[in-house]
């Protein structure tokens, strides 16, 4: 079967993800050490990721938020009394399986 006939198929099925890790496979020799089950584990992979990635995107944008904002951004080092640790254990969302709530009172955003 011709590659450019592979492709299509997967454009069809719309994977892809897989798409460009295939195209990455090819054009890298590095890929050809690794076995045949290796190279299929990482083109799922690689359409999870992007579907993940997609899934990810449309509710960010759907949500409709003023400020894109996350984790990362936070600044420790204003003075609004976050704990930076305690803001990583709710990271982890625990809080969820425990059946516990969370409570943010004050402003959620820097004033300016």
């Amino acid at each position: 079967m011709l590659i450019e006939q592979t492709i299509e198929k997967i454009n069809a099925m719309k994977l892809f993800g897989m798409r460009d890790a295939l195209g990455e496979q090819m054009e890298l020799s590095s890929y050809d050490s690794l076995s045949f089950e290796e190279r299929v584990g990482m083109l799922i992979d690689r359409e999870w990721t992007d579907r993940e990635n997609r899934k990810l995107e449309r509710r960010m944008k759907a949500a409709k938020l003023k400020t894109p904002a996350s984790l990362e951004d936070i600044d420790y080092r204003a003075s609004r009394g976050l704990d930076a640790a305690l803001m990583r254990s709710l990271a982890d969302c625990r809080w969820v399986t425990s059946h516990s709530a969370i409570l943010v009172v004050g402003p959620t955003e820097p004033t300016t």
